[in-house]
């Protein structure tokens, strides 16, 4: 019988905006952890720019973090996948991930390995009528940058095939370790509603944190973008694989 996975840490993330960029793949292969492939979509590949809310957050599925439950994410992530048996896991690779806990980046490191930052972060929301306003900041020595998206139509479920689906619904992920080999990890959702914004971007330096290539790509206008109302989450403890 399969090893029944047991849960790491349970949230919800609300609020995603997901600004999406088509790169050269061969500018991610450093980043690829071992047994792991680049995924496509309509034979492109995508880096996405992620700012989101941790809500509620519990270790082990029911133990509260104090002054840690709730907290912002900004991460830059490229999808992968990995042939399991018959199945074929889609998923995604961290690049760098920013928090504003020391504790949580600390975890994150020491458990999965990602490539987690602290730094000082801020977010505004406006939730109002049936549209969605949302940015996401952080500062490093002094300088601040931004992620933000606004739109004015109500949300709905990602359509069949989009590009979209494919951003929301990778549901494992993997990082390297420095044992040489990779970890995997699955997280569970249910498929999020999204809404498409009439103006989205990112504004500040950021080649500092991801380096000058990919800090001129977020530069550029995003190829698409969009805002996912989120759930609640579960991430599985991980396992090694080769």
């Amino acid at each position: 019988m399969p090893r029944e996975k047991h849960v790491f840490l349970s949230a919800e993330w609300r609020d995603l905006v997901m600004l999406n960029y088509e790169v050269d793949g061969k500018l991610l292969s450093k980043y690829i952890p071992p047994g792991i492939l680049l995924d496509f979509y309509e034979g492109r590949t995508y880096v996405s720019l992620v700012g989101f809310r941790f809500l509620q957050t519990k270790l082990l599925g029911s133990l509260p973090i104090p002054f840690h439950s709730d907290f912002d994410e900004v991460n830059l992530r490229f999808y992968v996948r990995r042939k399991h048996g018959n199945e074929e896991r889609r998923g995604v690779v961290f690049i760098s991930e920013i928090v504003p806990k020391w504790a949580v980046a600390k975890l994150a490191r020491l458990t999965y390995g990602e490539n987690y930052v602290r730094l000082p972060m801020n977010h505004r929301i406006d939730a109002s009528g049936t549209g969605r306003a949302v940015e996401y900041e952080w500062r490093l020595d002094g300088a601040c940058c931004k992620l933000y998206a606004h739109a004015l139509l109500p949300p709905a479920p990602a359509e069949e095939g989009s590009l979209e689906q494919f951003i929301t619904e990778h549901y494992w992920g993997y990082s390297k370790q420095k044992r040489g080999d990779s970890l995997e990890y699955q997280v569970s959702h249910v498929p999020w509603n999204v809404w498409k914004p009439a103006t989205a971007g990112f504004e500040g330096d950021s080649s500092n944190i991801y380096g000058r290539e990919l800090g001129a790509i977020l530069e550029r206008r995003p190829d698409s973008a969009f805002i996912a109302d989120g759930s609640p989450v579960k991430v599985f403890a991980g396992e090694r694989i080769k």
